[in-house]
């Protein structure tokens, strides 16, 4: 499924800065969606120099069709993810507005936060760290990102 540059799902990543690596490595993952033309993304870390990054969250948060949630210790313990981006992204999904799609990270408890009856990635909600291999997790999440990216794409 190829769509044009203007018909791609944006995807916001909602994580803490710890991280970050982890992040990155999903983002890999997720080349050949980007290559494709099925997503485009969106962090933090490609704020401009001298723009608002409060404003320039706000924004992708308001605009992008999917909202990963990187969920770990550190997310849940991070006031900004927590009070701010979960916050609205449950509101956003509660619309139906976006998807927000939680991608457990790490052993945490997480059940019981807002996004805890959403259906998780990887495929169980299985943290990516008890796979005994990442890739292999992270597999999991970029097909179940494609999956959602394609029915956003035939519901628009």
């Amino acid at each position: 499924m190829s769509l044009q540059p203007d018909q791609a799902i944006e995807v916001f990543y909602s994580y803490a800065h710890e991280d970050e690596k982890v992040r990155d490595k999903l983002e890999k993952h997720l080349t050949l969606l980007r290559r494709e033309g099925v997503i485009t993304e969106w962090h933090d870390r490609k704020i401009g120099a001298g723009k608002e990054w409060q404003n320039e969250i706000d924004t992708h948060l308001n605009s992008s069709q999917i909202i990963l949630l990187l969920v770990s210790a550190n997310f849940i313990a991070s006031d900004y993810c927590w009070d701010v981006e979960v916050k609205r992204a449950m509101e956003r999904h509660e619309t139906k507005e976006a998807r927000v799609i939680p991608i457990i990270l790490d052993f945490v408890d997480w059940e019981s936060a807002p996004f805890g009856r959403l259906q998780a990635l990887p495929e169980g909600g299985r943290a990516v760290k008890k796979w005994g291999n990442r890739d292999a997790a992270f597999l999991s999440v970029a097909q179940g990102i494609r999956i959602v990216a394609k029915e956003l794409a035939v519901s628009s």
